[in-house]
This record gives C-alpha cells, structure tokens and sequence, in this order.
C-alpha cells in the first residue's frame, strides 16, 4: 500500500480512544460513546469501529479527536496489510499534523509577519491572536486562483528536485509527488491566506522558500512509516506464534509441536478457535502524544504489544511498585539477541530494527524501544517511542 489508499478497512474492531476535544464533539452532536475497559485496566471513553476508511481515521487524528487505538486478536497474520496500513495512516497523519504547526510557527516568525506587526500594531498577528480558520478557508475559496499561484510556486522547485532524483523509480517519483500535495492540502487556511495576501511583499519568497524546506524535511521522513509497519508486523506475528506455542504447551502438553503451528493451517486454525473461544488475546496500540504538554512528548508516537489484560496488569504492577527484582528491562535489539524461542524471526526482526533506526536517526527523529519482561516467564511487554 502507499499513503493513497481509500478504500474500507473491514472486520478490525478497533477501540478508538477519544481526547477531549473528540469527546466534547460527539456529545455535542449527540453521538453515543462507549466506556472501554482498556488492555492496561484503564477505562477510557471511546467509539468502536468494526469497519473504516483510512481517509476518516486519518481526519480524525488531525483535527486531534483520536489519542488512542487499540486492536485485540489472537491472529494478525490474515490482517497483515490492513495492520501496516493502519500503522503507515497514523505515522503519516502524525507528520501532516506536525508539519502544519512547525509552518505555522514559521509564518508567525517570518520577517513578513513581524513588519506586518510594527506597521499595524493595533491589528497584530502572533500565537495568541484568535484565528476563525473555517472563515479563512471561505475566503481562500473565494480566491482560489491566487491560492494556486503560491502552491504552484511551492511546489515547483520540490517537483524538480524529486524528479532529478535518479535514485527513485518513477513509482517512488509519483508517491512523492502525491505525499507533497498532502502535506500542502493538511496546512491550515491561515497559512495560505497570509501567503496569497502577501505575494508582493519583498519577504514573501523568502517565507515560501523556508516554507518549502520544510515540506522537504518532513517528505524524508516520511520513510518511517514504511519502516515502522514492517517492525510492527513482525513483532505482531513473532507474539502470535510465541502466544499459540505458550497455549499449546499449557493445553496439549506438547503434543501438537510447533513446526504444525507454522506450517500446518488446519491445526493453526484449530488452536486460533480454541484461543479466541479462551480469550487468549494479544494486544496493540498506537497512542499519539501523552497527557502532558511537554514539547518531548506532544509528537510522540507509541506503539505497543502486550499480552492479554491479566498479563499486562500484572507486569505494570511491578513496573509501578518498582519491584525490579523481578522484572528485566531490555532495549528490542537485546530482546532479539537474546530469544531463544525458534518461532521468533531474530534475523528478520533486527534487520528492519536496524533500517527503522538508521532512517529515524537520518532525519532527527528519536527512537527508543523497551521490552519489560518477566524473569523466568513468556509474559513481555514491548513499546517503541518515536519523537518527531
């Protein structure tokens, strides 16, 4: 898949967690919210979505309605694209979001502003001026031919450079393209109505040409996502066999031997129904940003896998008692060293760790994960943190 799919996601129940600005919306227009028991005890208000577009998901997250989404399954395997899907939607939106505040930061800040500012000091614009956005967007509208100049304008030394890349395939070329034209269309109106307001100010190339460098920072980082989904993947589908193998040494006693579990479907199925009819499920979630405001945390994407509820409590019990004797606290790639468990892909697993962290470290963006397991038992906890 690439950032352009808009067709439906069906049959993966998500428990989508509400902010309070999601919250506040759906009362408002008097929209029934549910009350989930989430995987870390914690009750949270929330919609649940059997099927979806990723178009809408993707809306959701960048008018900052959505602080969390949850899957729970006892198999991931016959949802792989969807799950890289929904993982490259996020981190994508998360980039959209990101970039428009980092744009607009720029604009506030740009010489074109501050003049504006000390010739109009009775009508300023800075961060704490109110801005009617939907109004803007009404005037942009109005003016769209002039909008259009200052995009295509944007855009024109970005299309050049993508296209004198001879290192993409045209492909690659075409997705770069479509990626630009997102993050532009995801600005706010503000931006392009002071852009288009000031086409003649001496500054105004100077702000289009920072403007566009940013686009151009944050069209690299983009190839995180790409990363991102093929580790979450793998993770998912290490847990499940890892999961199915714990269950059928408790149930069978061995007798069922773990290359049937990887080869043989009929007895995968098998032990998958008696799994799910057990509740044996395996969660995961991504969680954008955090309660605080810290500017550390504001962009941050965590993504995690755990266990089902009873599990998870029980390792966050001594993780928040502080009972480390019990538990060993390891960095994803020593996790990887370290599993003896011949169902998990090590050399497949820290191959993409090492990509995802190369391509993180090559555009400023901050990865660390932690596995917290254990000792002595198959019960992990396992999160990665990017920090865009």
């Amino acid at each position: 898949m690439t950032e352009q799919r808009n067709g439906m996601i069906r049959n993966l129940p998500l428990h989508i967690i509400l902010t309070e600005n999601g919250i506040n919306f759906f009362i408002k227009h008097n929209k029934k919210l549910n009350r989930f028991k989430m995987a870390d005890d914690q009750e949270e208000y929330g919609i649940r979505l059997d099927n979806f577009s990723p178009a809408s998901i993707q809306h959701m997250l960048l008018i900052d309605y959505i602080s969390k989404i949850e899957l729970a399954r006892v198999e991931f395997v016959s949802k792989r694209q969807d799950i890289m899907d929904l993982t490259k939607l996020i981190t994508y939106g998360l980039l959209y979001k990101q970039l428009d505040s980092i744009i607009f930061k720029k604009v506030l800040e740009s010489n074109l502003i501050k003049n504006w500012n000390r010739t109009n000091p009775s009508n300023i614009i800075d961060d704490k001026t109110k801005i009617n956005e939907s109004y803007l967007d009404k005037i942009n509208q109005k003016n769209d031919a002039q909008v259009k100049v200052v995009k295509k304008a944007m855009l024109a030394p970005i299309i050049a450079r993508i296209n004198n890349d001879n290192s993409l395939l045209h492909e690659e070329k075409r997705i770069r393209f479509y990626i630009c034209e997102k993050f532009l269309k995801n600005l706010r109106p503000s931006v392009w109505f002071i852009l288009s307001r000031f086409q003649s100010s001496r500054d105004y190339l100077l702000l289009l040409t920072d403007i566009r460098e940013g686009v151009m920072e944050y069209l690299e980082k983009t190839k995180i996502a790409e990363y991102l989904s093929l580790m979450v993947m793998e993770l998912v589908i290490n847990a499940e066999n890892t999961n199915m193998q714990k269950f059928v040494r408790k149930m069978y006693n061995d007798t069922i031997n773990s290359e049937s579990l990887v080869y043989d479907q009929h007895i995968r199925n098998k032990v998958l129904n008696e799994m799910e009819g057990r509740n044996e499920l395996l969660y995961l979630s991504w969680k954008l940003g955090a309660k605080s405001s810290s500017i550390h945390t504001r962009h941050r994407l965590q993504v995690t896998l755990y266990n089902r509820e009873s599990e998870y409590r029980k390792i966050k019990q001594i993780i928040d008692d502080k009972k480390g004797i019990n538990l060993k606290k390891k960095s994803l790639t020593d996790f990887y060293k370290e599993s003896p468990d011949k169902l998990v892909n090590t050399e497949l697993g820290l191959y993409y760790l090492s990509y995802l962290s190369e391509a993180c470290d090559k555009v400023n963006v901050r990865f660390d994960s932690i596995v917290n397991q254990i000792q002595k038992s198959d019960l992990t906890v396992i999160t990665m943190n990017l920090y865009f």
